[in-house]
């Protein structure tokens, strides 16, 4: 048992979700896990009043997973959520911490998604079950007996449910749930209306309260871009190639990514490694130190194998992939601004992620702005003037010591030196767009703004639907001699714009030049295809599967 995990050792967890919560980096308990934790795990019912960031997810999470038997295929735990950003968000920290139970599967229910994944999960026996009040409801009416095998019972963000309106579901689900069951309940506040379901629905339930502690980080330059989850890799490039930092350590959740965006920034020349918990100690210890002396400018590391690294020439922190919770968040960006310094930390923020990053802001009392991609002319200015200092020194000796190189070249070549340069240049720079109009076919595909929320939560998911995702915001026209075409193919399915372009490519026998701009929305996607003989290649493309799925492509009309 190392140090680092006696605290939560000492709680009674399961070992298979102790090992996993060590995996991700956790160190100690909060004060809400550690009073939490051991109440829950000998089945009480308990309040919880603390406020979102404190890590009241892990406080409940953790011991009722350490209670799930894996060999009953069907709902065990249920955690109802005010939201669906919520509910994906406590969905996947369950994902995560359930990692190294075998057989245990977790489903989220909410609207705003077509019913029919959920539905399929919750037949294949999924045990743990976070879902919204209204869309649980939805179920609910089709099955009455779904929540007949649950034994323990979540309220999280209570006061925030009767808030947006969900008493009235709520009341349906409670009568919906065994009486035996156990019930925790988790609220910011104790009005009377959340006393009045407590005395109703909780069985002498035990009282847990902490405090907040507002954490800051100064000297700390803190900024967001909003990115799709399938372009972060194309959206580190274009960051990097405009930041001005003399050293940069990006953090990642797995050890895998650790190597695959170190691989991915060493092709593109920079000078990057991995650092994570599989590397033998030695190896760390050099990555370390090539980071210090100067030989490495780029870590890519988990929060685990970064723990208490202290390098006075990183300036840049990025985090490539967001923080399980706003503690990682303040413990990875100090790895910047040391000693009194400046420092400038960058947070990647998928369009799901949005809620933490409002956590994020409320725990350290500092607004995280918001920046976006650098637009196409920035980035080929930002090139030519890196391609320009890396030749700058050798233009003094360049005649003396190449000069008679450069006329035999001519000579054998049959071409004037002006020729002979550009020839040269091409070679230096091969795979690297240096014009405009290539630089913007580079440009990763970025988030529009969300809508603004004029529902309680989630009701627009019965009745009258509000339009999904901004679908029908105007839009840009496509560009010159192409025409957009739209497949019902979208982030929903899975599908990525390299799915999309290599499908595309390997069936209808078009260049990558002939393809436009492609849009990942999450129920449909559109593609810029060639005007001139579209219907052929519309017909050429008409059996083409992309996933699995038929990718059945069509003009697009916004009429």
């Amino acid at each position: 048992m190392t140090q680092e995990t006696v605290g939560f050792a000492a709680l009674g967890i399961h070992p298979n979700v102790l090992a996993a919560i060590v995996a991700v980096g956790y160190e100690e308990p909060s004060p809400i896990q550690a009073q939490s934790i051991p109440l829950i795990l000998e089945g009480h019912d308990m309040i919880g009043q603390a406020q979102t960031g404190t890590g009241k997810t892990a406080a409940f999470a953790l011991p009722l997973l350490s209670r799930i038997d894996p060999s009953r295929r069907e709902p065990q735990m249920l955690v109802l959520v005010p939201t669906r950003e919520l509910a994906l968000q406590v969905a996947t920290a369950c994902e995560t911490y359930s990692k190294q139970l075998p057989g245990v599967g977790v489903v989220a229910v909410y609207g705003g998604a077509p019913m029919g994944p959920q539905l399929k999960a919750l037949r294949q026996g999924a045990q743990i079950l976070v879902a919204t009040p209204g869309r649980l409801c939805d179920h609910l009416r089709r099955d009455e007996k779904l929540l007949a095998t649950v034994q323990r019972l979540v309220l999280d963000e209570a006061d925030e449910m009767l808030k947006l309106g969900f008493m009235d579901d709520l009341e349906v689900i409670f009568e919906a749930l065994p009486e035996s069951r156990q019930t925790v309940l988790f609220s910011a506040t104790l009005p009377a209306s959340i006393r009045g379901i407590a005395e109703r629905h909780l069985k002498q339930p035990k009282h847990v309260k902490i405090a907040a502690k507002t954490q800051t980080v100064a000297r700390i330059e803190q900024v967001h871009l909003m990115v799709h989850a399938d372009q972060k890799a194309g959206s580190i490039q274009r960051l990097l190639e405009v930041e001005q930092f003399d050293a940069l350590i990006a953090f990642v959740r797995t050890k895998q990514a650790t190597l695959d965006y170190a691989e991915l920034l060493e092709r593109q020349g920079y000078r990057a490694a991995a650092l994570n918990g599989d590397m033998p100690q030695a190896q760390r210890e050099r990555v370390i130190e090539s980071l210090k002396d100067g030989s490495l400018d780029i870590v890519i590391a988990t929060d685990v194998a970064a723990r208490g690294l202290d390098v006075p020439r990183i300036t840049h922190v990025l985090n490539i992939d967001m923080p399980y919770d706003p503690e990682s968040y303040v413990h990875r960006i100090g790895r910047t601004g040391r000693a009194g310094r400046e420092g400038r930390a960058l947070l990647l923020v998928t369009p799901r992620e949005r809620r933490m990053l409002q956590v994020i802001e409320r725990v350290t009392g500092q607004k995280v702005g918001e920046v976006r991609l650098p637009d196409a002319e920035t980035v080929l200015e930002a090139r030519l003037a890196r391609l320009a200092a890396s030749l700058t020194p050798l233009l003094d000796s360049a005649v003396e010591q190449r000069g008679a190189v450069r006329d035999e070249l001519c000579r054998r070549l049959g071409c004037d030196a002006e020729t002979l340069a550009a020839a040269l240049l091409a070679r230096l720079t091969v795979g690297k767009a240096l014009d405009l109009e290539s630089v913007r076919r580079e440009q990763p595909l970025t988030p529009s703004a969300p809508r603004e929320r004029a529902d309680r939560g989630e009701r627009g998911e019965r009745g009258e639907r509000p339009e999904r995702s901004g679908e029908r915001r105007p839009m840009a026209p496509p560009s010159e001699g192409r025409a957009r075409c739209r497949t019902a193919l979208g982030a929903r399915d899975g599908v990525a714009a390299k799915n999309l372009l290599g499908a595309i490519l390997n069936e209808g026998g078009l260049s990558r030049e002939d393809i436009g701009r492609i849009q990942i929305r999450d129920t449909f996607s559109l593609i810029e295809l060639p005007e001139a003989n579209l219907e052929r290649l519309l017909t050429k493309l008409k059996d083409t599967r992309v996933a699995g799925k038929a990718l059945r492509l069509r003009r697009y009309r916004e009429d």
